[in-house]
């Protein structure tokens, strides 16, 4: 999720391609630098594209918290950063998601594929300070965007759709939405859904019922993206189904990611609350991986 951000919001001199997948592409060589991220430094599928990535004689740059990752990584000489979570006591890797995308600049930003400062960071630090007044637990419902979403979506299956930079925030809204509130969600990118999902509202009939769009929108994106959001909520009035949008009041890209970013991530823990649920344990997740060690 965190690469998502990054890859959306940030203009990346290389292409960025995200893999969440036992094998890396064919096109991986020596020539190619493979980022291995996983907060917990025990994922599966980064392991496995970890080896994948050695065998090919590919340049690696780890990220983790510790676990085999970083042991995999120590022993073949390979440059990391070992994540310290200690502003994340909860443990869950989607409530330390800062770590993960601050360490992914890091490397880009020393790399020279961005050009993103310490300076740059102050103002996103200020910026996610100015949210939280914004969107925290003090801020009365009538005058907290995170809040008033949670009450349209308790009972709903939240559609997240976003755009051009914002593309990664609706992957992560998404994730959120379904980790912290246990709800089912999806997320979908403009313009790809105008060219088959309006379509896919008509049934069943009682659609409009159990749905609910979930718009992120920003006064910085494309004219053609603006009125692409103002057409398809006409179109899905027409099946009657409801939408509601968060306008996000970032003044640049990068700013405006991170604030979608706190956006979601208060809106989903204010679900939870409203479904009267903890949003920390995450119980089928854990079952999955415990069935699945067994074919180890």
């Amino acid at each position: 999720m965190g690469a998502h951000l990054v890859r959306s919001a940030f203009d990346i001199s290389l292409p960025l391609q995200i893999v969440n997948d036992y094998k890396l592409p064919s096109f991986v060589n020596q020539n190619s630098l493979v980022f291995v991220s996983s907060y917990s430094g025990t994922t599966e599928e980064t392991i496995a594209a970890l080896g994948d990535a050695l065998k090919k004689g590919a340049r690696i740059v780890g990220i983790a918290s510790g676990g085999v990752l970083i042991e995999i990584l120590k022993k073949e000489n390979k440059p990391f950063y070992q994540l310290d979570p200690k502003y994340n006591p909860c443990g869950q890797p989607r409530m330390g998601l800062g770590y993960l995308v601050g360490a992914l600049l890091g490397f880009l930003s020393r790399l020279g594929f961005i050009s993103f400062s310490d300076q740059n960071m102050e103002k996103v630090f200020a910026a996610l300070s100015k949210s939280a007044s914004l969107f925290g637990i003090d801020c009365e419902v009538n005058q907290n965007p995170a809040k008033k979403t949670a009450q349209n979506l308790l009972g709903k299956i939240p559609v997240i759709v976003a755009a051009e930079f914002l593309a990664g925030n609706a992957h992560i809204f998404a994730n959120q939405i379904n980790e912290s509130a246990k709800t089912f969600a999806a997320y979908f990118l403009l313009p790809e859904i105008n060219h088959h999902l309006l379509e896919g509202t008509r049934f069943p009939g009682n659609l409009g019922e159990r749905i609910k769009f979930v718009f992120l929108e920003s006064a910085l994106f494309s004219e053609k993206i603006k009125a692409r959001i103002k057409i398809t909520k006409e179109v899905l009035s027409r099946s009657a189904i409801e939408s509601v949008s968060y306008n996000i009041n970032g003044g640049d890209k990068v700013g405006a990611a991170f604030e979608a970013l706190s956006f979601s991530s208060w809106t989903s823990f204010y679900l939870a609350v409203a479904n009267e649920i903890d949003p920390t344990p995450i119980p089928n997740v854990d079952y999955f991986k415990q069935q699945l060690a067994k074919f180890a």
